[in-house]
């Protein structure tokens, strides 16, 4: 079985942080996004992996996986950005006849796709799906199930939704799906539309089985999901102190990695202190990370999430739910009069409580 991986897209729900890098490089746990994906493939037992990208994003994909092992991955240029079921089209000669998987790379699997990937290879259907209980299912693409697990129904974003059964990111297809995603009609935005080609399926009589996912499941698309998606991966954080630490107080699960300096601070877990941070007369609480090569002093900060070779020193008030960016600086001071000054990029976010 092979997998495709759509990574061609910049997230324009992320930005600022996407207006310089692609979705899958950001960061949690001090990991890019895709790089999990590309965990969870190879835990399933796929070898053999295609990222689709464009020109905007295949450098920065190829750096985000550099040093990965475990699998041959191959780049696939998708030049026109035409919908998840063109991303799919353009990796159709390198499938061949092979049954494979269509793997969102912005999505994450707390309990790995395994049982997907099982599940649709000691079957007779032609496709299975993760699908994944939602609040607001009319954001996603939504499905019904018959009392045997087969998808009755598909529908793409619903005003009504008939349930509450999203997909989530992960499809297993027959090498035949690609012919009726050719002859699916383009949707009124012009696109090819998984979810059209999937109800053809299911309209011609085949099994198209729904699978419900164990654990949790995060679409990392809005800033707020990629600070949850942090929490949640922090939750299994492994204790473990190789940097130097000294007059400071670590409390829970913390990780300190090699290079680190840690001094007259309060580290209350989980938390991930990378290679080379320097921490200096600071409070990080609960479910933070901080990236490679960062600086932080006289600051509090907790549930945040902070790139590498971050500069954050003497903010007045505590940081809470905070991405910070690659190289960013967050500065701070005690000079009167007091005043907020900002340098911002297009379409930032500012919230000052």
């Amino acid at each position: 079985m092979k997998a495709i991986v759509p990574v061609a897209g910049l997230g324009t729900r992320l930005r600022p942080l996407t207006y310089t890098r692609p979705k899958a490089v950001l960061k949690v746990a001090n990991r890019p996004i895709i790089q999990f994906a590309l965990d969870n493939l190879i835990e399933a037992g796929i070898r053999e992996i295609a990222l689709v990208v464009s020109d905007l994003t295949r450098s920065s994909i190829e750096q985000a996986i550099n040093g990965v092992q475990g699998a041959a991955i191959c780049y696939i240029d998708q030049n026109e950005t035409l919908g998840l079921g063109h991303a799919v089209l353009t990796a159709r000669s390198w499938v061949g006849n092979d049954d494979f998987c269509v793997y969102l790379g912005d999505n994450l699997f707390g309990g790995g796709i395994r049982p997907y990937v099982e599940r649709f290879l000691h079957s007779e259907a032609e496709a299975v799906l993760a699908l994944v209980e939602v609040d607001h299912p009319s954001a996603f693409g939504v499905a019904v199930l018959g009392a045997a697990g087969q998808i009755t129904q598909l529908v793409e974003k619903p005003t009504d939704p008939p349930s509450n059964l999203a997909i989530a990111g992960i499809y297993c297809f027959r090498p035949s799906f690609f012919d009726l995603l050719t002859e699916t009609p383009l949707s009124p935005r012009g696109e090819y539309e998984i979810t059209g080609a999937i109800t053809e399926l299911i309209r011609s009589g085949h099994e198209v089985i729904g699978q419900r996912v164990q654990g949790w499941w995060k679409d990392t698309g809005r800033p707020l999901d990629l600070i949850d998606a942090n929490r949640l991966l922090l939750e299994t954080l492994e204790p473990s102190v190789q940097g130097e630490v000294s007059a400071s107080r670590l409390t829970g699960r913390v990780a300190i990695d090699r290079g680190a300096v840690v001094r007259d601070s309060v580290i209350m877990g989980p938390a991930l202190i990378g290679p080379d941070v320097s921490v200096s007369g600071c409070y990080i609480g609960p479910f933070t990370s901080i990236g490679r090569g960062s600086q932080l002093q006289n600051i509090e900060i907790e549930y945040s999430v902070i790139d590498e070779q971050v500069e954050i020193r003497d903010i007045g008030m505590r940081l809470q739910e905070c991405l910070i960016g690659l190289r960013a600086q967050v500065l701070g001071g005690n000079r009167l009069p007091r005043a907020h000054r900002l340098t911002l990029s297009d379409a930032s976010v500012v919230e000052l409580a």
